[in-house]
């Protein structure tokens, strides 16, 4: 069979998509795949079509502007157990700085609220970007989960301090004072923990 174009040529190979007859001169190999001219200029030009986020993912510009007042970013998201979590991070350096003297470390507890404060819309956009685009999260706090009871048990401790402070059977302000870096040093050690067991599993 002749080349479809110069038909006094002989074919040297069809066209995968059209199955035209080509000649040396016409055929365009791709990948050892051979293509005319006008499949290959369509297929080139053909517009890229990008899937539509699920119904119900967040928007990562909302969860960055929302993520500027503290732990509203993370509860936009539907990650109330990291939003416990921002919460406690952030009453706790309140609670530090409000004492007044805490032995010259002022500075330092001012300058980790600001990062903090910084860090929070930031985080919520990263991870309100990587649910829009189905990747996975790596976040220090993502391993927490996204229990869907979650919300209730958080609203339900944070009431429960609250009310237990209004009736002088707890004082926060001291709980957040020398709870807040035990917690930090145990969560420390959890994090240290995973990453030394996910060693393991991978060494295995």
């Amino acid at each position: 069979m002749n080349c479809a174009v110069h038909t006094e040529v002989v074919a040297a190979g069809y066209c995968r998509n059209c199955g035209k007859a080509l000649c040396e001169e016409c055929k365009r190999d791709v990948q050892n795949v051979t293509y005319c001219e006008v499949c290959l200029a369509a297929m080139v030009n053909a517009p890229v079509t990008v899937a539509a986020p699920p119904p119900g993912t967040p928007n990562p510009t909302v969860a960055g502007l929302v993520g500027m007042v503290p732990t509203l970013g993370a509860i936009y998201n539907g990650e109330y157990v990291k939003a416990f979590v921002h919460f406690a991070i952030f009453a706790g350096i309140i609670a530090i700085l409000s004492e007044g003297d805490i032995g010259g470390w002022e500075p330092l507890f001012g300058m980790a609220l600001a990062a903090f404060i910084i860090y929070m819309p930031i985080e919520a956009y990263r991870t309100a970007k990587a649910r829009m685009l189905g990747l996975p999260r790596t976040g220090p706090l993502d391993s927490l989960g996204t229990n869907p009871h979650a919300g209730a048990y958080v609203l339900i401790g944070i009431g429960a301090l609250i009310l237990l402070n209004n009736f002088h059977l707890l004082r926060i302000g001291q709980l957040l004072r020398y709870g807040f870096p035990a917690a930090l040093i145990l969560i420390g050690f959890w994090m240290l923990r995973r990453r030394l067991n996910a060693a393991e599993r991978e060494g295995k």
